[in-house]
């Protein structure tokens, strides 16, 4: 039976971190979060995000628009929210409806206001390779998805670090699965490997059946989700200190 990696664990510690070192250094600090209706995940997402705010102490703000909104208007709205000097750091909440050009709304954020300017998913993926100490080098890397907030910063990533890595179709062979589709029990026991190592960032693992194979596993919720909002608001923390 695999062991978890427990990225519900580690996110605690980064919080609590961070309530620290916001107290030390008195920072006011608020967290704008735009969200277009219609992913009910979405939501749930927005309202964990709320409440790792409140405990570090970080003002939070929801800005909630119907799915039916235009572009036009939805780029007015994220100017507005840009724009007023109270919000430290402004997210718009994935995905949007697929009529809106993503880019293009993504792009009205500024550097000094994009919490995303490192990827939350990057970050959480190494927090729990560091924690268990779980190396990529030597290893038979396979990459699940190429969407924009899983597959295509981590393979960016991946490139970066001098890692090769493939596609499902090599997915018996891995030694290391980092998934992100969205897409419920896509990988099942039967196409793993024993011994593999799996970090679930979409839900698209077959938990019951993987973990009996698997030497290493995130579990869904209680992975990688709850480490990539730690590691938004350690973003909102280093941009505020880089302003002074």
């Amino acid at each position: 039976m695999a062991k978890i990696l427990d990225g519900k664990k580690i996110a605690e510690k980064i919080l609590e971190k961070l309530k620290k070192e916001i107290e030390k250094k008195q920072l006011k600090l608020k967290l704008a979060v735009m969200l277009v209706r219609g992913d009910s995940a979405s939501e749930i997402f927005v309202r964990v995000k709320k409440k790792a705010c409140e405990f570090v102490g970080v003002n939070f703000e929801l800005f909630k628009f119907p799915a039916e909104i235009h572009q036009s208007d939805l780029k007015k709205e994220v100017k507005k929210v840009v724009d007023e000097p109270n919000n430290s750091g402004v997210v718009v909440q994935l995905p949007l409806p697929k009529k809106i050009n993503t880019d293009e709304i993504l792009n009205l954020i500024p550097s000094e206001k994009n919490v995303e300017f490192l990827s939350p998913v990057i970050c959480a993926v190494k927090y729990l390779l560091e924690e268990y100490k779980i190396s990529l080098r030597g290893k038979k890397v396979v990459l699940v998805g190429r969407g924009r907030l899983v597959g295509r910063p981590v393979a960016k990533w991946l490139r970066k670090q001098g890692i090769k890595f493939s596609n499902i179709d090599k997915i018996k062979k891995a030694d290391i699965i980092i998934s992100g589709v969205g897409k419920p029990k896509l990988i099942k026991g039967e196409m793993v490997k024993r011994g593999v190592i799996v970090i679930d960032a979409g839900g698209d693992v077959d938990f019951e059946s993987v973990s009996k194979k698997a030497k290493y596993i995130t579990p869904v919720p209680g992975g990688v989700g709850p480490l990539t909002i730690a590691c938004l608001l350690e973003n909102l923390v280093k941009l505020a200190q880089s302003k002074f």
